[in-house]
């Protein structure tokens, strides 16, 4: 390389080095304070509902599925033309008629926060799976187990507020089949990938009388009565519906919210 030119370089890179300022002691304070307003979020503004004056009531954005009045929102499960074929009781609650088949909300749902309660049949005829037998299947598919528990001895994966034929609950809260129970549940949707296949599974909350008894548990599929539980091809949003299993079981102040 010619000598002249070296001189120049190094000259060159000394006066480019030497108009930058070099930092060789560290600040006062490391890493800079943060203000109040650098993790403050405004926008969007989070919306109003007002909640209910007293509680298990519906709040203001929620959908009434059943408030003692009509089936405006359900029809029959054996034929979705036709009105829903329970029994309304002194404009207060409703009752399954045995053998005229399950009932099915006429709007679909995936995700949601659901508020039913359910009583027993008043008179205590059989034990087992036939004391008040009914459930809630969320997406049509996935049962929430509805049975008299009381004093009623059956297997733990089919009692009182089990995920059917999987998860039992964590205790047994049910009250005398004279009382109402309620069921708090809030139900997360399974996903599926562009292929068909579960990306992931349905997820489940559910508080029986208050007391939490499904702590966000995982539901495997199906809720089969025979057979291991898979998730069938790809869905998306499904009716929200209740079973008939034979039973005179009782239900009102069924409300629900979409998340």
């Amino acid at each position: 390389m010619n000598y002249y030119f070296q001189i120049s370089l190094i000259l060159t890179t000394t006066i480019a080095i030497a108009q930058h300022k070099v930092i060789i002691t560290p600040p006062e304070v490391s890493p800079m304070p943060m203000k109040p307003e650098m993790t403050e979020i405004w926008e969007p503004e989070v919306v109003v509902v007002t909640p209910a004056k007293n509680l298990g009531n519906a709040p203001s954005d929620a959908l009434i599925l059943f408030d003692g009045k009509n089936l405006d929102q359900w029809v029959s499960q054996k034929d979705s033309k036709k009105n829903a074929p329970w029994k309304i009781v002194n404009n207060d609650y409703l009752e399954i008629v045995p053998e005229t088949g399950g009932i099915q909300t006429k709007m679909p749902f995936g995700d949601c926060q659901l508020h039913l309660e359910w009583s027993a049949p008043d008179e205590v005829i059989e034990g087992g799976q036939w004391r008040g037998n009914s459930g809630i299947f969320f997406q049509n598919r996935y049962e929430l187990q509805i049975l008299d528990s009381y004093n009623n001895r059956t297997y733990s994966n089919g009692q009182a507020a089990s995920i059917y034929k999987e998860h039992p609950p964590l205790v047994n809260a049910m009250k005398s089949p004279l009382e109402w129970n309620t069921y708090d549940v809030i139900y997360t949707a399974p996903r599926f990938k562009t292929n068909g296949l579960i990306d992931i599974p349905a997820r489940i909350t559910v508080f029986h009388n208050g007391v939490l008894v499904q702590n966000n548990i995982t539901i495997n599929g199906l809720t089969n009565y025979i057979g291991l539980h898979n998730y069938p091809s790809a869905h998306g949003e499904d009716v929200l519906a209740l079973q008939e299993h034979g039973c005179k079981t009782q239900f009102r102040n069924i409300w629900i919210r979409k998340l």
